[in-house]
Parts: structure tokens; C-alpha cells; sequence
């Protein structure tokens, strides 16, 4: 295994508020990691810091040992929580354009994701549901082969009975010599797929270690440890 993503106090401030405060963090490839915190903690901005989308206040944020930058993006699949993509376009158009602008993508994979699903990849985003919308983001973010996965809020927007679906398309599709990173607060629902967790508050992390670990060592579901330390 080797740090695909790290951060050296890392901080982040919009003005007069402070979303990340001197955070440290090494996350390892081969695994998938829940940064696990309430709306406002920090999630998405350190989601944005690793995808280059944003630029540090103090302290780096580094990618396979590289400050962000077009070496970094071309290995790192960014799923924002809000839909990115033009709902004019046509689904078979974005597989195209996502063939011709990354290098790492599979359109093939994407196909027969999109085809368990039962999309037409001749509609516009705009006639799918909302819920297909999400979905089909997440494919085109998943059919990549990736060094690093951030996924912001993958399984926020979705009814429960398509989360199950979103989780097994994570498991099975993320390169497995990559780092899945999965930005949310509904612990319950993906503590089951992770390895490693993140617990953030306020711009800090104030716990980190690996799943099966702590559950074995409290005795408690994942949900329920973290419940107790965000009520504290």
C-alpha cells in the first residue's frame, strides 16, 4: 500500500470563517475511507483541496506525494454533491466526451453500468429522474481508473432502495490499488463498506482509525460510536 492522499496542516478560511484548521491526514490506496461529519464539519472542502478545485490558506494537500495540479487531476475522479453536467446533454454525448478528455476512462464499463440501470443513453440528462441523474454521475466518475476517488455526498440525494445500488457500484467499480474517499453524514448506511474512518467537527479531525477495529473494540455499530462523539 502507499499515501495516495495526504495533508500537512492543511487549512482552509473564507474570509473570517474557518472551514479546515491545521488538519494532518494520510490515507492509503487499497482502501475505502468515510470522512464522516455533520453539514458545515469541512467535508466538501477538503474534497475540493484534493481535487484542485480549491487552494490551501496554509499548509499543502498532496496526491500520489504532488501538490495539486494537471498531473494530480488527470488520477483524481471527483463526484461533486451537486449535479456538474449539462441536462441538455444527451448521456451517450457525455460518455463520449468523458472518452476524449480522460484517459483513464472506461466506456465500456460505463455502458454496462448505465445498461443495469436501464438507461436510455440516447435521453437528455433532463429527461431522466432525479435520482437516475445522480446515478449516471456517479457511473462516469466510477468508470474511471483512478488513483483517487472523492465522492461528496454520493448517496445524499437518493431514495434508500437506490443506495444499495449506489454502494455495490463503489464496491465494484473503484480500481482497487485506489483510495476511495466518501464525504457524508449517513453513517448507517455505508459504514459496511468502509475500511478506514474520519470523524471531522468543525474543521478538525478529532478521531480517525479503521472500522472493524473500533466496532470490536466498543462493542457498537460505526453509527452509534459516532453519534456519541458529535453529541459530546
Amino acid at each position: 500500500m502507499s499515501i495516495v492522499f495526504e495533508c500537512q496542516g492543511l487549512t482552509k478560511k473564507y474570509g473570517h470563517l474557518l472551514a479546515l484548521n491545521a488538519i494532518d491526514l494520510k490515507l492509503e490506496s487499497g482502501k475505502i475511507i468515510g470522512l464522516l461529519g455533520p453539514n458545515g464539519s469541512g467535508k466538501t472542502t477538503l474534497l475540493k483541496l484534493g481535487a484542485g478545485l480549491l487552494v490551501p490558506t496554509e499548509g499543502e494537500v498532496l496526491i500520489n506525494g504532488l501538490k495539486p495540479s494537471i498531473e494530480t487531476k488527470a488520477v483524481t475522479a471527483f463526484l461533486p454533491e451537486r449535479n456538474s453536467l449539462d441536462v441538455n446533454m444527451t448521456v451517450d454525448y457525455i460518455l463520449k466526451f468523458f472518452a476524449d478528455f480522460y484517459f483513464d476512462f472506461n466506456i465500456e464499463k460505463a455502458r454496462r453500468l448505465l445498461n443495469d440501470l436501464g438507461v436510455n443513453s440516447k435521453n437528455k440528462l433532463s429527461q431522466l429522474s432525479k435520482g437516475n441523474r445522480e446515478k449516471v454521475q456517479l457511473i462516469l466518475t466510477m468508470s474511471r481508473e483512478a488513483k483517487l476517488y472523492l465522492l461528496d455526498e454520493p448517496i445524499g440525494g437518493v431514495d434508500p432502495a437506490s443506495r444499495d445500488y449506489i454502494l455495490k457500484t463503489i464496491i465494484n467499480s473503484y480500481n482497487k490499488d485506489a483510495c476511495v474517499l466518501i464525504s457524508t453524514h449517513l453513517i448507517a448506511d455505508v459504514e459496511d463498506i468502509l475500511d478506514d474512518y474520519v470523524f471531522i467537527r468543525e474543521g478538525k479531525i478529532i478521531k480517525k482509525g479503521n472500522v472493524a477495529s473500533i466496532k470490536s473494540r466498543n462493542k457498537k455499530s460505526l453509527d452509534q460510536i459516532f453519534r456519541e462523539a458529535f453529541t459530546c
